[in-house]
């Protein structure tokens, strides 16, 4: 039998458009987030563990990604009355490492026919063909894809991580630089490559802001207030 191809955008695409039911009303995605940095995520089902302990946290977590200039939203196959009773369950009756009470404020896309998923290669035909994988799309306030991030169903996320990457996004589009491996706000950041043989030798020769380790890979300090002073509204 054949295989359904499924369509995948890419980092750098603008995100695609669509409109939606959710539990906090009907949007226009993403021409409703515009000048926002949104993280858009997928999960594979309502009454599930895992997306029970992934909302909570995300929940819990909502006002520090809007503190960075990030609005948050779930989808996820099932329909609108699942999705309120799913998020008055977890309010009512669900308390998990210390958080409990946890009302689930952003916006829950119903998805039932699969419309939004196929559109952002959510539905995996390899893990599940009725199910979406839990996909996040980080968009920019510009309606690009700025990174994309898949796990299979059994995975929770790392939501710390998700936080990180916003935040570093926002750090190199502000000041012109890269983020190293496991970097965090206040480490040493990379400047952009020598692009002439005059600058790496001024740079190997300095003994300023700028550490070269070779011509090509050199990082300077960015302190963690100026960072954080950058990103937060």
């Amino acid at each position: 039998m054949e295989q359904e191809v499924v369509s995948m955008p890419r980092i750098g695409d603008a995100a695609p458009a669509f409109k939606a039911v959710t539990t906090q009303g009907d949007i226009n995605f993403p021409a409703d987030y515009e000048g926002s940095w949104v993280i858009l995520f997928s999960h594979p089902a309502d009454f599930t563990p895992v997306c029970t302990s992934e909302f909570m946290t995300f929940a819990s977590q909502e006002a520090k990604f809007a503190e960075v200039s990030c609005k948050l939203v779930g989808l996820s196959v099932d329909g609108l009355y699942s999705h309120i009773a799913w998020l008055r369950t977890i309010k009512e009756k669900i308390e998990y490492k210390g958080m409990k009470d946890v009302e689930v404020k952003f916006p829950l896309i119903e998805d039932i026919t699969m419309e939004v998923a196929k559109k952002y290669g959510m539905i995996q035909p390899g893990e599940s063909s009725t199910k979406a994988v839990r996909a996040v799309f980080v968009i920019d306030p510009n309606g690009i894809i700025r990174t994309i991030i898949y796990y299979p169903l059994s995975l929770g996320r790392n939501f710390d991580e998700l936080y990180r990457v916003i935040v570093a996004l926002q750090t190199a589009d502000t000041f012109g630089v890269a983020t190293p491996a496991d970097w965090q706000p206040g480490d040493d950041v990379i400047v952009p490559t020598a692009g002439s043989c005059g600058v790496a030798k001024e740079r190997m020769e300095s003994k300023g802001n700028i550490k070269c380790y070779d011509w090509f890979f050199c990082t300077k300090k960015l302190p963690y207030d100026e960072v954080m002073n950058a990103v937060k509204e």
